[in-house]
């Protein structure tokens, strides 16, 4: 049976190639590469590519790793019921798959979590459990879910869930193989972790551009510091909303990244209306944070570009 999550405090391994390229034929079955398409902004800069991760089933990238994850449980573990802690999308994914497995599934979420992904939640079949936003980090913290019987998926330090996010590292170089910069959203880390293992394992060349928003910079204050710490998280940007990082994926993550860039909330909100107007695609404010990043850097600066639109 695989390992639920990282046991606390020991560091991520970055995943190899061969786990990523068997991770990617897991979960062949329920998703299928996404696009890259231009973004339609600005002069139409052809060298500004969108991988919008909003097409897939349950609305964003979140389904590659939960569903590898929970693909790896044994029968008889995922039977228990399966758990996470989510803003939102995360949970959306633990529900399709408990759908498609026929289990339950249970998220513990903020009271504040957008009505639309409660809503979502439940429409699929799972079962929010609303609590406090501090109560929902303390429960992460400390591994309260230890406690419960349920198979619980971790959305940062589970580190299958990192590997079956490594699939979209894998797509983008077989799609564009000038690929010179990638931006990608950090919250937790775990997308960051896999897109970044993948590109380093198939293109090292690539930079990796962690982007997270200026309301919550809690990337930048960890490197700044040296290890994690808290900060005060104050964003539309509820997707990567985190106050920390954790002692698990810091030193993965400070390896992998080429740069970190912030984005204000003005930029965000710009990125959102440019994704609507120029390309249809209705992003939440978090899968607009990569597009922002790639909008404020100059050409000369960032080469043939991929923006991650990672939710709706």
């Amino acid at each position: 049976m695989k390992a639920e999550s990282s046991a606390k405090g020991v560091a991520i391994r970055a995943p190899t190639l061969v786990e990523m390229q068997a991770a990617r034929e897991r979960i062949r079955e329920v998703l299928v590469p996404t696009p890259l398409v231009p973004l339609h902004a600005h002069g139409d800069d052809p060298r500004i590519l969108l991988k919008p991760e909003i097409l897939q089933p349950a609305g964003s990238f979140k389904l590659r790793g939960i569903y590898h994850a929970v693909a790896r449980l044994s029968d008889e573990r995922r039977g228990a019921g399966l758990s996470t802690v989510s803003a939102g999308n995360t949970a959306k994914a633990l529900a399709w798959c408990a759908r498609r497995f026929g289990v339950s599934a249970r998220s513990v979420m903020p009271e504040g979590a957008p009505a639309n992904k409660i809503a979502a939640v439940r429409a699929l079949g799972g079962t929010p459990v609303l609590v406090p936003t501090a109560e929902v980090f303390r429960f992460l913290k400390e591994h309260l879910w230890e406690r419960e019987p349920y198979a619980f998926v971790h959305p940062w330090t589970d580190r299958d869930v990192l590997t079956g996010h490594a699939s979209l590292g894998l797509e983008l170089v077989e799609q564009c193989p000038t690929l010179e910069t990638v931006y990608v959203p950090v919250g937790g880390g775990g997308l960051f972790a896999g897109v970044a293992s993948a590109l380093r394992a198939m293109k090292p060349s690539v930079r990796v551009i962690a982007v997270e928003p200026a309301g919550c910079p809690h990337f930048a204050a960890a490197l700044s510091a040296g290890r994690p710490v808290d900060v005060p998280c104050q964003t539309m940007c509820d997707g990567v909303a985190v106050p920390y990082l954790t002692a698990e994926m810091f030193p993965l993550l400070r390896e992998l990244a080429a740069e970190v860039v912030q984005v204000t909330e003005a930029e965000v909100r710009a990125a959102l209306r440019t994704l609507a107007n120029g390309n249809h695609l209705i992003a939440e404010g978090a899968g607009a944070l990569a597009t922002a990043a790639a909008l404020k850097t100059p050409l000369a600066q960032r080469g043939t570009t991929v923006a991650l639109v990672t939710g709706g």
